[in-house]
C-alpha cells in the first residue's frame, strides 16, 4: 500500500507551508513540566488564547496526564476537564486538537468544535477510536506506544529501535485506513519519551528521514522533555530542570523543521516560531513569508 500524500495538501490539516506549531495546553494537576498551571478553567483559556496570539497553529488540549510513571483518570474527569475550555477557545477563532487515548472524550471534544485528535496509544488504548475519527472525517495524530505511562519504562527495549518504531507506525496507519480513515488524514509520532530511554530517542531523531520517509505528515513532540534534561546536566550531575530545557527544545524545532517535519508540539510558542522559521529558511535556501500571528496578537 502506496503512502505517499506528503506533497499534497493534507486532509484537514493546517499546511501553513511551514512547519506546524501545536501549543501545549494541559489541564491537568500533574503533567511533567507545567502540571496544576491551567487546571483552573480560566487560566487554560487565557494561556490557550496567548499561545495562538503568539503563533500557535493548534491548541492541543489534554485532560490526562502520559507523564512517565502516570495513572490514569477517569472518563468523566477528563472529559470535565477539557470540553469547556475546547467550547471558550473555539468560541474565540482559536483552532484545537484534542489530546486523549478514550473515544469518548475525543467524540465529545470534537462536538465541542475541535478539529483534530491527537491520540498517543495511535489507536491501540480505545479499539473504538478509529470508528470516531473515521466518522467525523477529521485528522488523527497517531503517536508510537507500547504502553500506558505506569508501565511503558518496561517496554523500552529494541533491538532496532528506528527499524521497529517506523514498522510499528505503519501498522497503525494501516490499521486506521481499515478502519475507515482518510489516509490523508493521518499524521505519525515518533513517540519521543515514551517507552523510550535517551538513546532511543536521539537515534529516532537523527534518522527522522526514515520516517519522513513513509509519506505521512510527521510531528515531533520533544519539549521539555526528560532526554533533553539529561544531556545538558548542571555542575553537580543532575538533570536540569525541565524550565531550563527552552533553548534545547528549541533547538529540536529547528532542526525537526530543516528536515522536513510536518509540525512540533511545544510549551513555549515563542521561541519554537522563531526557531521553525530558522529551519524553514535554511531547508529551503530563502526567507519565508511574514509569520502569520493569531487573532489578538502584538
Amino acid at each position: 500500500m502506496s503512502h505517499q500524500h506528503q506533497d499534497g495538501p493534507v486532509g484537514g490539516l493546517p499546511k501553513p507551508g511551514r512547519c506546524v506549531l501545536l501549543g501545549v495546553l494541559n489541564v491537568t494537576p500533574d503533567s511533567f513540566s507545567d502540571g496544576g498551571r491551567y487546571l483552573n478553567f480560566d487560566d487554560a483559556v487565557a494561556h490557550g488564547a496567548r499561545m495562538h496570539a503568539e503563533g500557535a497553529d493548534l491548541i492541543d488540549v489534554g485532560g490526562e496526564s502520559t507523564r512517565p510513571g502516570a495513572h490514569r483518570v477517569p472518563a468523566p474527569t477528563e472529559a470535565e476537564r477539557v470540553l469547556p475550555v475546547i467550547r471558550e477557545l473555539t468560541a474565540q477563532g482559536v483552532a484545537c486538537s484534542v489530546d486523549t487515548t478514550r473515544s469518548e472524550v475525543a467524540e465529545a471534544a470534537l462536538e465541542a468544535g475541535a478539529t483534530v485528535v491527537n491520540d498517543v496509544s495511535g489507536g491501540l488504548a480505545d479499539p473504538a477510536m478509529g470508528k470516531v475519527v473515521a466518522a467525523a472525517g477529521v485528522p488523527w495524530i497517531l503517536m508510537h506506544w507500547r504502553g500506558h505511562s505506569d508501565r511503558m519504562s518496561e517496554l523500552a527495549r529494541y533491538a532496532d529501535v528506528v527499524t521497529e518504531v517506523r514498522d510499528e507506525l505503519l501498522a497503525r496507519a494501516d490499521a486506521a485506513i481499515a478502519a475507515g480513515v482518510d489516509p490523508g488524514n493521518l499524521v505519525i509520532d515518533p513517540g519521543i519519551g515514551f517507552a523510550k530511554r535517551a538513546e532511543h530517542d536521539w537515534q529516532l531523531l537523527h534518522r527522522l528521514d526514515a520516517l519522513l520517509g513513509l509519506g505521512f505528515p510527521v510531528l515531533v513532540g520533544v519539549s521539555r522533555k526528560s532526554f533533553l534534561g539529561r544531556l545538558l546536566p548542571g555542575p553537580d550531575g543532575a538533570p536540569r530542570a525541565a524550565a531550563g530545557r527552552e533553548v534545547a527544545t528549541a533547538a529540536v524545532s529547528a532542526l525537526a523543521a530543516a528536515a522536513g517535519a510536518w509540525g512540533v508540539r511545544v510549551h513555549d510558542v515563542a521561541s519554537s516560531r522563531d526557531a521553525v522559521a530558522v529551519g524553514a529558511a535554511w531547508r529551503n535556501g530563502v526567507a519565508g513569508a511574514p509569520w502569520s500571528y493569531g487573532v489578538g496578537s502584538p
